[in-house]
């Protein structure tokens, strides 16, 4: 390598030229140069670079500067856009180095030419809503050159059509499709393969860990490092991902797609949705009025099972005809009738593993019932207690350089917690780092926490009416907008109705009324509204200057300790001679807590007052490990010194 990251990012490099009121960052330039250590000696690097350390130029300069290939995960599509529009253009301007790059997101972000003409010359399931927007798809689809359906931003990404003409893993045909040198998805996959720098999110580092093995299967194209931003969500996606879930809704459209392949076969297909109906409603009954339930295969009652095994059998029979269809020289039966009959075949046959699996799973995985969004059916679902041991297998022992940074990734100061989850706790083959950079902003001056002591406990029917009233007196004080940020959905609608009868002179927004982005916009716009919103407005969420003064929590976010992953867990731990709520529950809500505190502070100029309404932060021993895990800022539990922080940031 010729010139370092330290040099391009420095004083001396051309930053300076390239952004306006540039401040040289001493943690930007440690961050680089460990960075730059881990790629080039094939290191792991655990790096918390809190909020204003520039975290992003401090990887990618060193990645575009390796010469090696180098993926990129982020935890959404939206900061993947981020990396790839806005910050992957700075730092190739800071190298110099014209590395070609893509953006690379999951399959279901592209459109299908082949489901795109099945939607608009056939029958449709998408409804009316569906087929109102084909004529703005159809536009689209003869101008567009990658098929990203973010580029369409007049439908939002949860509109119905969406789900009939984008692709997927299970709708792929590869090169039997008619359409495989015109697709988006194989255009991308040639794209990938020549470039250097690839920008994926977790989701689609994992599906690629998953398949890699014996075999040359693969997501993703061959790589010599890995640098996982946002890497405090990695333990849950991975949780997610390498579960298993089978909603009634999925078979439900299954068989749907079954009956268009192959319409002879209805009367196979109206059994198997019979059964399906049978053993779903019990399992909905047996949830009854809990979001989610432990569901241990002894506890199925025979009934149940006699229902499970009659859905196989349908299945297994709808699955071999639809099969043969799709080998059928029957002059009836279009070639693209004969290809989607083979593919359905494949999921019927996929979906009857899956259930399978779930009644007879693993040891080590934790089955339990859950209730769909908006009541619209029930899932079976299956999660790993530990992915320690499979990121070890799948990442951490095959040999790439790999980079976990965040803002979040200690708990008292140190990573052990982080280590422990993602089993870099255990002996791996590659050298561990470590390296923690604190904020360069100055909290002390900046911020202010505030954590009264004489509200109701959170768990007291008074907390939200005690506790809106104390909102209301902060808003007052405020100049600014403000965040209320609830734990739970319950929670969020307590706020949100209390707010609403309580008078304010400030726009209430609340999560749900519009898209996320639309009411970041508003919220920016007013400058002085309250938004009440749940753990998606957490993290990831950058209102810069005085449209956000005050950010209020309603309590400490622990986890529920009913939920079976949580309960898996802590059993696990208990029986490994540990302490679930000191090993577990408390660290993982220091880091939660942390990325609320985040979103108030995130430039030199920002001011604030960050409240936490659960008392136990004060009064609880516990509370102090919490607080340690906060930036430094000045601590109150006066309301009287609320008003004087005001009184000193505005001169008045």
């Amino acid at each position: 390598m010729g010139s370092s990251a330290r040099d391009h990012l420095g004083l001396k490099g051309p930053l300076p030229h390239l952004v306006d009121r540039y401040e040289e960052r001493e943690g930007q330039l440690a961050m680089a140069e460990a960075v730059e250590r881990a790629l080039d000696e094939d290191r792991i690097l655990l790096c918390e670079a809190a909020t204003g350390t520039g975290k992003t130029l401090g990887y990618l300069v060193p990645a575009l500067l390796s010469g090696r290939r180098v993926v990129v995960a982020t935890a959404s599509r939206a900061l993947q856009d981020q990396i790839y529009f806005k910050d992957l253009p700075l730092a190739r301007e800071v190298t110099g180095v014209g590395v070609s790059a893509t953006l690379v997101k999951g399959l279901g972000n592209y459109l299908c030419r082949r489901r795109f003409e099945l939607f608009r010359d056939g029958p449709t399931t998408a409804g009316q809503r569906g087929r109102d927007a084909l004529p703005v798809v159809q536009t689209w689809v003869g101008e567009t050159e990658r098929g990203d359906v973010s580029e369409l931003s007049s439908l939002p990404e949860q509109h119905p059509i969406w789900a009939a003409v984008t692709s997927s893993s299970e709708t792929r045909l590869g090169s039997r499709c008619p359409h495989h040198e015109r697709c988006f998805v194989t255009q991308l996959k040639r794209r990938a393969e020549t470039s250097t720098l690839l920008v994926v999110n977790h989701h689609l580092l994992l599906a690629d860990l998953a398949i890699r093995g014996e075999h040359p299967a693969r997501v993703l194209p061959d790589y010599d490092a890995v640098i996982i931003d946002e890497a405090h969500k990695l333990e849950d996606v991975a949780t997610d991902f390498f579960g298993l879930r089978v909603t009634s809704r999925h078979v439900e459209r299954l068989l749907d797609e079954a009956e268009r392949v192959a319409p002879e076969d209805a009367p196979l297909a109206t059994v198997a949705r019979k059964e399906a109906e049978a053993l779903f409603g019990a399992l909905n009954l047996a949830l009854g009025r809990d979001d989610r339930r432990p569901w241990p295969p002894d506890a199925w009652t025979a009934s149940t099972q006699g229902r499970y095994f009659a859905l196989d059998d349908a299945l297994a029979a709808l699955a071999s005809r639809v099969s043969s269809r799709a080998g059928s020289e029957e002059p009836s039966l279009s070639g693209a009738l004969q290809l989607d009959a083979g593919v359905v075949s494949m999921r019927l046959s996929g979906v009857r593993q899956s259930l399978a699996d779930l009644v007879e799973p693993d040891a080590h995985q934790v089955v339990y019932l859950a209730r769909e969004a908006a009541g619209r059916g029930v899932a079976l679902t299956s999660r790993p207690v530990h992915v320690g041991p499979l990121l070890g297998e799948r990442l951490f022992d095959r040999g790439p350089a790999t980079v976990l940074c965040s803002a979040s990734l200690t708990a008292e100061g140190r990573f052990d917690f982080l280590r422990s989850r993602l089993g870099l706790d255990e002996p791996r083959e590659l050298p561990v780092d470590e390296l923690k950079l604190d904020s360069p902003f100055d909290h002390r001056h900046q911020a202010l926490l505030y954590t009264p002591t004489d509200l109701p406990a959170v768990d007291d029917p008074d907390f939200v009416t005690a506790a809106t009233e104390r909102l209301t007196a902060l808003v007052d004080l405020t100049p600014g907008g403000a965040f209320v940020l609830c734990t739970s959905n319950r929670s969020l609608k307590g706020f949100a109705r209390a707010l609403a009868g309580a008078g304010l002179d400030r726009p209430l927004l609340v999560q749900g009324q519009a898209p996320k982005a639309t009411l970041l916009k508003t919220f920016r716009d007013e400058r002085d509204a309250v938004l009440v919103a749940t753990m998606s407005f957490w993290e990831g969420v950058d209102v810069p200057g005085p449209a956000l003064r005050l950010v209020v929590i309603d309590r400490i976010p622990f986890a529920v300790p009913t939920d079976p992953v949580v309960a898996a867990r802590a059993a696990a731990l208990q029986a490994a001679g540990r302490v679930p709520f000191k090993d577990d529950a408390l660290p993982r809500a220091a880091l939660v807590l942390k990325q609320g505190y985040g979103r108030l502070v995130r430039h030199r100029d920002d001011v604030g007052v960050v409240a936490i309404f659960d008392r136990r932060v004060a009064t609880r021993n516990y509370g102090a490990v919490l607080i340690e895990s906060l930036p430094p800022a000045r601590q109150t539990r006066d309301l009287g010194d609320v008003e004087a922080f005001w009184r000193d940031v505005t001169g008045t």
